[in-house]
């Protein structure tokens, strides 16, 4: 199984690198302490618990702000920094409700979003995790201990020597073997600096959700494990308490990391595998179509070949990036569900003839320079230019896809626009007469794979000029 790593945006411009793996339900894990994507799937330690839950679920994994593949250049590791990133995430995925797993100092992290965003949360599991990591802070011994973790992060964490970085090591899998042990340092040094791993630290014995528990309204699990070296067994117990109607799962041992081999592991996934059965099962059902009808939209970026030959990958993929963001956000403005990505552009469906004008119009405008002279995206060097065809019918709904003539015209509608345009078949205009959409009649078209011509319009709105 290889996982699909992307990128994404935060609302404060930390870009950051997710990795989306298997099918099934959405199951996004928030994980507080540093990680680095590539490392932990490939190490035999981290990477098959991983892929266990893909064989279940849509897993998406993050690298958070400061480690890994994310931007690195940044200080703030707040609470509320962590929620934007979760946000950011969610959003690229192009995930409208999902289940969110908290996981050690991601728990308070998922707490937050669940609570800002009840409707975009399905389940809550948490666990080895604590809803005041500031109760460090309120003793004398837990103040040592933060500032023991804070010196030798700053001093050895990026030493050649791992001695320094057996301090968190131990505390995080006492009882794991030498080589996971030895593997583990090697992959804390990796995803991260020394001062984002200060800076982490620093913040992370503020984060404090103990007001914000009571409010979470979605079902949740708690799982702890009673021997747990990092957090103590009573911040499970206290989290569960906190929120209404959680359930508790004690487990027994002492790694807060779970060793592939461990009892408790398949005990944690069979707990897992049975808190999520009601989202599995609605994951299972073909996709509504809302009423049978529909209106399909597709998209299709001018020269993406010619653009990565230009530009080199990297500096296409960024654009690309830009493109799907752009996109993804008209979307959601209006209402628009994104059926899959085509490498090139997005596959979306929409309840209603009116929306889906209104996204690519959006879409198109989005794309336009404000002065000829300029790119189309100002962040970019290259302009973006847009091809968008849309057909209207009662597509076949099938495994989260749809599927059928309806789908095959739209396509076909899409290749044959031009950059920047926006062409519709006959029967979207009709579903949108008198709704104040401008239609240019293109005639009938022979299109490719379909016996009779379809008759064209192309959509046009008011900034154009004649």
């Amino acid at each position: 199984m290889e996982q699909d790593i992307r990128f994404c945006k935060t609302s404060d411009g930390v870009r950051i690198a997710y990795a989306v793996t298997g099918g099934g339900p959405p199951l996004v894990r928030s994980l507080g302490w540093f990680t680095h994507l590539e490392h932990e799937w490939e190490t035999p330690y981290f990477g098959p618990f991983n892929q266990i839950l893909s064989q279940h679920y849509t897993l998406v994994r993050y690298d958070g702000r400061g480690m890994g593949l994310s931007d690195r250049n940044t200080a703030d590791f707040s609470l509320e920094a962590k929620v934007k990133d979760l946000e950011a995430v969610i959003d690229g995925a192009g995930i409208d409700r999902c289940a969110i797993m908290g996981l050690s100092e991601g728990g308070p992290t998922a707490v937050a979003y669940a609570v800002k965003h009840p409707d975009r949360v399905s389940r809550l599991v948490l666990y080895g995790s604590n809803p005041s990591f500031n109760q460090m802070a309120e003793t004398s011994e837990g103040r040592q201990l933060a500032d023991a973790m804070i010196n030798l992060a700053r001093v050895g964490w990026g030493s050649d020597h791992p001695s320094y970085r057996q301090f968190f090591t131990a505390m995080f899998m006492p009882d794991a073997p030498a080589e996971a042990l030895r593997t583990f340092s090697q992959y804390q040094r990796a995803s991260a600096p020394p001062e984002s791993v200060v800076a982490m630290i620093e913040a992370l014995i503020k984060f404090d959700v103990r007001d914000l528990a009571p409010q979470v309204s979605v079902p949740t699990l708690v799982i702890h494990r009673r021997g747990d070296t990092a957090v103590p067994f009573e911040s499970g117990r206290e989290f569960a308490a906190l929120i209404p109607g959680a359930r508790f799962l004690p487990l027994e041992g002492r790694n807060h990391i779970f060793m592939p081999d461990e009892p408790e592991a398949a005990r944690f996934l069979q707990a897992l595998d049975g808190f999520m059965a009601p989202d599995t099962a609605a994951a299972a059902s073909p996709v509504a179509t809302q009423s049978g009808l529909v209106t399909i939209l597709f998209t299709d970026m001018e020269g993406s070949t010619a653009l990565t030959q230009r530009l080199g990958d990297a500096k296409a993929q960024d654009i690309l990036r830009e493109h799907n963001t752009v996109i993804r956000d008209a979307l959601k403005a209006h209402g628009g569900s994104e059926i899959k990505h085509t490498g090139d552009g997005i596959m979306a469906s929409f309840g209603s003839a009116s929306r889906a004008l209104n996204c690519a119009v959006a879409i198109q405008q989005a794309f336009t320079p404000p002065d000829p002279s300029l790119p189309v995206r100002a962040e970019t060097p290259y302009p973006v230019r847009v091809r968008i065809g849309l057909n209207a019918g009662e597509p076949v709904a099938e495994e989260r896809d749809l599927f059928g003539t309806a789908v095959q015209l739209a396509a076909r509608i899409c290749a044959r626009a031009e950059p920047g345009q926006v062409l519709a078949a006959n029967v979207v205009r009709e579903l949108a007469a008198g709704k104040g959409f401008l239609f240019s009649d293109h005639g009938d078209v022979a299109l490719r794979g379909f016996e009779d011509p379809v008759r064209l319009y192309e959509v046009r709105w008011a900034s154009e000029t004649p």
